[in-house]
């Protein structure tokens, strides 16, 4: 049970670390570039990055973070383990805020930008409705988080090694 304990959080904390990553870097790296160009070049690479990031790599991430951690909360239940356990829930906790904030927040955004037609010629009115409408928000929600997420990872590996001690 220890063995598939360790495995659990191994999981969860590489998951965490992956997302946190993920979202860090559009935090401070690739929504600060688009900010700087046009209307048409912001909301059609957000577009296409929004497409192209429904994934299996991308979703066996997201998702098994939250799979890993729940199973690692309910393995490090009982015995010597339970010495990891706040750290594991409070993981959980923060991971599955990043879920919310995902699903609830910047999902729906993402589909309204996706759904926004790019007119044909000029950086008209109409895209910088659609960019005004979106950017801000989802900007703001994705350091959420991206916080909440690095958080998570924090919590998850400082896990492991109160599991690592405990094992010795």
């Amino acid at each position: 049970m220890r063995q598939l304990a360790t495995v659990a959080l191994l999981l969860g904390t590489l998951t965490t670390g992956l997302m946190a990553g993920l979202f860090a870097a559009f935090s401070y790296a690739i929504m600060p570039g688009l900010h700087r160009g046009d209307h048409r070049t912001f909301v059609a690479a957000m577009q296409q990055i929004n497409r192209a990031i429904l994934n299996p790599w991308f979703m066996s991430c997201f998702m098994g973070a939250i799979v890993a951690l729940g199973a690692a909360t309910a393995l490090h239940w009982s015995g010597d383990r339970r010495v990891a356990l706040p750290f594991v829930i409070a993981s959980l906790a923060l991971y599955l805020l990043v879920f919310l904030v995902t699903v609830a927040v910047n999902v729906p955004l993402n589909e309204q930008l996706d759904a926004a037609e790019l007119p044909a010629g000029g950086d008209g009115a109409g895209l910088a409705a659609v960019r005004e409408r979106f950017e801000s928000s989802w900007v703001f929600w994705n350091l959420v988080r991206a916080v909440a997420c690095i958080a998570s990872f924090g919590c998850s590996a400082w896990a492991l090694v109160l599991h690592g001690r405990a094992g010795t």
